[in-house]
Formats: C-alpha cells, structure tokens, sequence
C-alpha cells in the first residue's frame, strides 16, 4: 500500500486458509471458543484470552447462565471499561440455537443504558443502584469499571460473596497497588467465594505493570484461542496486512496517500499530546472530508456527514471526533449502533474518531483500520486492528496502517523525536507474534507429535517440522533446547510466551541497541535480556525452568522473524504472493539445522532493521546510530550480573572462564561482564570499609 511520499517500515500480512471453523455452531449454539470456555464453566477464577470477534461476550453468557443455575452463585456482575461495551451484553435468544436457556437484562440492570458519566466522576446514583441489586432477587446486572470499583468501596467485599464478577477487557487490571480495580480483584480472590471470569483480547498493558500478581494469576484457568485459529477459520477474510508508514511535513497532506476512500475505514486521527496533532481536532476533521470530496450536508436521520467524490459517489461520513453538540453526537452513536443496519454495508463508510471506536466497537464491514500518530499503549494498537478483522460477505483483505512522522534530519530531539518509531515497531513485532502460529518446541529427534501432518514424514535427525491444522500449531524441533520441569513452566511455554515477548520488545534499550547499535551481539539480546525478563517475570520459577522459558519465548520470536524474512526475500525474488507466514516458517526451517545456540546467535530485531534502513532518512538513521551508540559507556550492574552468569555456564561447559581477549565477541563480551561485576563488588566492598571506618 506503499504511495509516493510515505515510506514503510516493518510490517506483516497473514494470509488464511478460510475454512470457516469459527462460525460452526455445535449443539448448543456454540462457537468453537465458546465451546472451549465452556468445557471449563466449573472453574472458579477463569481468564479467557480469545481475539476480537471471536464471541467472548456470548461464551460468558453460557457460563454465566450455568453458574447462576448449577453452581449456586446468586447473581451475575458483568463489568465493562466503558458504557458503549454494554450492548455486547444485551439479551440473547440463546435457545434459538439449542441452549436451555435465555440470556436476559432486566432494563433497570443494564447501567450502561443509564444516563450520566461515570466513568470520570462517582455516579452514586449506579453505586445506589448497584445496592439495589445486590439486594434484590434478580440475577443479571451491567456496569462499568468505575461504578463496580465505586460500589466495592461503599458495600465491601463481603457484598460480593457467592456472585459471578465478569470483567470484561481485563487488561485495565493491573497487579500495581494503585490500580483500584486489580487491588479489589486481590480482595475478592482472597475472599474464597466470589467466581470470576475474566475476559481479554490482548493480556498485556501498554505499560511494564503486569495485569495480575503471580500469585494470583496461577489460580486461573486459561483458555486461549489464538488470532491464528480466529483468521483461519472465518468464511470470507482472506488476508490481514498490517503497515506502518512515515511521513513529512503535516499528516494531513500525506493522509491521500494512504486513505483509500473505496474501503470502508476507521480513521483514529492523533492524540492532542503526540508530534502528529495539529492542535485543532474539528478543523483537522475538516480537511479530511475536504480530502475525500465536496460536502454536501448532513444526513438528518443520522447526523453522517455527505461527501461527494468527483466520481459522484456519496461518502457517508461519522464524525465521533466532534463534542460540541452533545445531541448531534448522541444521534450519530445511536445510528452506528442500530441493530436493524448492522448487516447493511452501506450504512456508512468512513468513521472519523479521536479516542472512541476502539474496544467492543463493533462494526463487521471495516476494511481499513487508519491511525495517525503513535498510540501510546500496545493494548490499545491490538484493540484497533482489532476493528478491522470481523468476518463479512465479500470481505477478502482488511488492513491497519499506521501514519507517523518521519524526524527530521538535524532535529535537535532526533532520539527523542525516532521514540515513536520504537514504539511502532515494537506493535509491529508483537502483532506479528500475535498472528503467527503457536509453536510446540521440542529437542531433537524427540519424536513426532499426535495430530501434526510433517512434510514427506518424520525423519530421526531431519529438520522436522510438523503442522496441526485443526488447531494452528507448529511443532518445531531445537537442538539443544531445554525442557521446563515444573507445570508452571510447562503452562508458561503453552500459554505465556506473548506475553514474556510483549515485555522484550517493549524494553526500551534493547530495541535501541538491537536496531541501532551494530556493535551489540545478539547473544546481549536474546541471552541477557530476554533472560533477565524472564527472571523478573517469573523470579519463583528455577533457574533450569527460567533458562527453558527464556529458550522458548527466544525461539518463538526469532523463528517468527526469519521466517517473515524470509518471505520477504522470497517475494522480491517473484517467487511467492501474498502466503500465509507459516510457509515463511517451512522456508527458513527446512534450509537450516536449528539448534538454540543458532537462534541465541540471531539479532530479534535484524529483519525489522532491515527494512527500517531502507524507510529511514540515511542522515537521520546515522544521527540515531550515533546518539545510541555513545549511550553505551559501562555495563550496568543488572547486565553485568546476567553476563557474569552466563560466565559461569561457560565455565562450565568449556572448563574454564571467558577470555577478554577471544576473538569470540560473545566470549570477550562475557568477560567485560565478569569484569564490570569485579569493579562493583570491589567498589561496593570499599564503600562498606569506608563506613567501618
């Protein structure tokens, strides 16, 4: 989707083998993730991690409806971020598709139909009614985070035992103590008779904060389906692509380039806050319907804008961005969420937004997810594609891009002005860990695995790669490669390793080094640094089962990244178009004798450079080089201690400690740690004499 005047930097397309899995219903009415969810119904703490569009809301009303009839809860507490997510939980005919029951909301219950905000200040009209609630002999109530954080601080915990508490977009929890809810979560969980189901799209924060405390997120059961089991099995979507692009001078004038009129689109414009906003929301509005064509008035049934192309084509146009007009703004929501239009692709064409049309918002004809300007959480990114991923009749492609502005050559705040560009590229890496398949990982000549189909069969030594298309897995077999021991472990390489990837390509220094300072070693990156997540994430876990994590959230990463490299070599070469990523994996496997050591010994970030060169500015690109570079003084002492660790495994294995003078950088880097670590225990022995003294 490249055009003249913006350039592209890291991206992804995954193509699907649309076998319509995920719109099968079983007996009952249910979805394949429902069903799966469904299974676990008996669990008291429940996490269902399950990709927009895939029926999170409705698998919680079949659990919740067993849990009100069969397992004596009382009643049922559904607790959204924000009012609009509401009607995700309005009344269902469940029993129309084979269910014993119907999901229904008494009215009164419903707090998000009620008027007032309280998502910025206390309603206590909904805390009052909350009360109301609780003590009443109805079973199914709807609010918002705030008015159940507000109601747990006026009635307690104890007013919450022997209830059903469904939180919905569970990653606005957070294990630090001043998140209130995650605070109250902890309270409930330690109060021994609440159920909980939690349900999220994404299970990481656009900040380090982990969603839930170790401790506590062991006593929930997962259920995980995938993006690649959702993509895969639609009726109609063929292909994702997911690109980023930069621009000069201001957004509006490049936005042509990449605004295709023909696609039916959400446009997020920027944060007031970031480099891209023009400071002047209506007026920026505006000029984007001014782009698209000749305004011809407003729809007064609607409150859509008409815009007419010079082909004579008229736009419909939402304009949510505009809150002068509490009335106007009120008409276009209520028309975007008319049940009657939902399967009427030309209710509208284009939603023009600013902080709204992101979670729970569903509209199934968007094609086009366009932002402009960095947003500041991968959450948030996550939730905007996911916008765009709904399966429709006709809908073969769907694309997000992301419209960002290039630094200039000579800025005084280079680094600081490229941070939007980490930014954009760490989305980019988890996305496209997101959409690829899971990986099974197991030693060599392990054996092959039940359900997974290898190419020409399995061969003892071979570079074996297996494909289980019921359920999107890759078994991938790694020399060298360790195994976890405990079960923690073990569920972590199944179910975690996003998220332990999510916190790498979110570290800051990593990617600065990774992407911009030639003289680190990879070793630094996938050793070091991933080891040292690893350790923090999960510091109650044995050093053997650390380094089997570190090994398989590394694999999972590297493979991911080769093999869309690969692709990429392969379509300059004519030889491939528009394949799925697991080809890119087949290619780059099946040419290579993988053993960890080999991964360990890749940069993470290689393929994302290497595309990031060609997008870059070379003047500003060896300005940010430079600045990186001379950032690197010392080692720190937390690296210092990781390198001095992996000394020690050295040792080891080779009989005897790295040398600083090795031709091997990874080894000399090794000493330098060793080293580094000497200097800090001598000075800090020092500082301890001194203060005897």
């Amino acid at each position: 989707m490249t055009s003249e005047g913006t350039k592209a930097i890291p991206s992804v397309s995954i193509a699907t083998a649309r076998t319509g899995a995920s719109s099968k219903l079983n007996e009952l009415g249910m979805r394949p993730m429902q069903e799966r969810a469904y299974a676990k119904r008996g669990e008291q703490y429940l996490l269902i991690k399950s990709p927009p569009a895939s029926g999170k809301s409705r698998a919680l009303m079949f659990i919740a409806l067993d849990k009100l009839h069969n397992q004596g809860m009382k009643q049922a507490i559904i607790v959204v971020p924000e009012k609009s997510i509401g009607g995700s939980f309005a009344d269902e005919p469940l029993s129309d598709h084979g269910f014993w029951a119907d999901w229904t909301v008494q009215p009164q219950w419903n707090l998000c139909n009620a008027p007032g905000d309280d998502e910025v200040k206390v309603d206590r009209s909904k805390v009052r009614a909350v009360g109301r609630f609780l003590e009443s002999e109805d079973r199914v109530l709807v609010c918002t985070h705030a008015t159940f954080r507000f109601a747990v601080e006026e009635y307690g915990i104890a007013a919450f035992n022997d209830r059903l508490i469904a939180i919905d977009e569970f990653h606005h929890v957070s294990a630090n103590p001043d998140n209130v809810l995650g605070s109250q979560l902890t309270q409930l969980i330690g109060a021994g008779s609440a159920h909980i189901v939690a349900m999220t799209g994404s299970y990481f924060r656009g900040d380090s904060a982990a969603v839930l405390a170790p401790q506590d997120e062991n006593r929930f059961e997962m259920v995980t389906y995938t993006y690649y089991e959702q993509l895969n099995g639609y009726t109609w979507l063929k292909s994702l692509e997911i690109g980023y692009y930069f621009y000069s001078g201001r957004y509006l004038d490049a936005i042509t380039k990449v605004l295709d009129p023909a696609l039916k689109t959400i446009v997020h414009i920027p944060n007031v806050n970031s480099r891209e906003s023009l400071q002047d929301k209506y007026r920026e509005v505006e000029e984007i319907m001014e782009a698209l064509g000749t305004w011809k008035g407003v729809d007064g049934a609607t409150g859509f804008h008409l815009v007419e192309r010079a082909d004579g084509t008229v736009l419909k146009v939402a304009d949510l961005v505009d809150d002068s007009d509490a009335t106007r703004r009120s008409k276009v929501l209520g028309a975007l969420k008319e049940p009657a239009q939902k399967n009427n692709r030309d209710h509208v064409d284009i939603i023009i937004a600013l902080g709204m049309a992101k979670e729970g918002f569903d509209w199934i004809w968007c094609e086009h997810a366009l932002t402009i300007g960095y947003r500041s959480s991968l959450t948030e990114i996550v939730q905007i594609i996911g916008r765009a991923t709904r399966d429709a009749p006709g809908k073969e492609r769907s694309r997000f891009t992301n419209l960002i502005a290039e630094p200039a050559a000579g800025e005084a705040e280079v680094v600081a002005a490229v941070n939007d560009t980490l930014k954009a590229i760490a989305a980019s890496l988890l996305m496209e860990q997101v959409l690829a398949p899971r990986f099974e990982f197991t030693p060599k000549d392990q054996g092959k695995l039940e359900g997974f189909e290898y190419e020409g069969g399995y061969v003892e030594g071979g570079n074996n790669i297996g494909v289980n298309a019921a359920t999107g897995q890759v078994h991938v077999e790694v020399g060298g490669l360790s195994m976890p021991e405990s079960q923690e472990a073990t569920r972590i390489c199944k179910e975690d390793l996003n998220e332990v990837i999510t916190a790498f390509v979110q570290d800051k220094s990593a990617l600065e080094q990774g992407l911009f300072n030639d003289q680190t070693l990879p070793e630094e990156l996938t050793q070091v640094q991933m080891g040292k997540i690893v350790r923090d994430r999960y510091p109650d876990l044995s050093d053997a089962d650390q380094e089997a994590v570190r090994q398989h959230a590394i694999a999972a990463l590297n493979i991911t990244q080769q093999a869309k490299q690969a692709l990429a070599v392969a379509e300059e070469k004519g030889e491939y178009a528009n394949t799925a990523l697991i080809d890119g994996v087949r290619k780059f496997i099946n040419v290579r004798d993988l053993d960890i050591d080999l991964i360990d010994r890749i940069n993470p970030f290689e393929a994302a450079y290497s595309v990031l060169a060609r997008a870059m500015d070379e003047k500003v690109l060896r300005q940010v080089q430079a600045s990186i570079s001379a950032k690197r003084v010392k080692i720190p002492i937390d690296e210092a201690r990781n390198l001095a660790r992996r000394a020690l495994a050295f040792k080891t294995e080779k009989g005897r400690l790295p040398d600083i003078n090795a031709a091997d950088p990874w080894e000399k880097r090794m000493a330098e740690g060793v080293a580094a670590l000497a200097r800090y225990q001598a000075e800090e022995r020092a500082r301890e004499a001194a203060g005897n003294g």
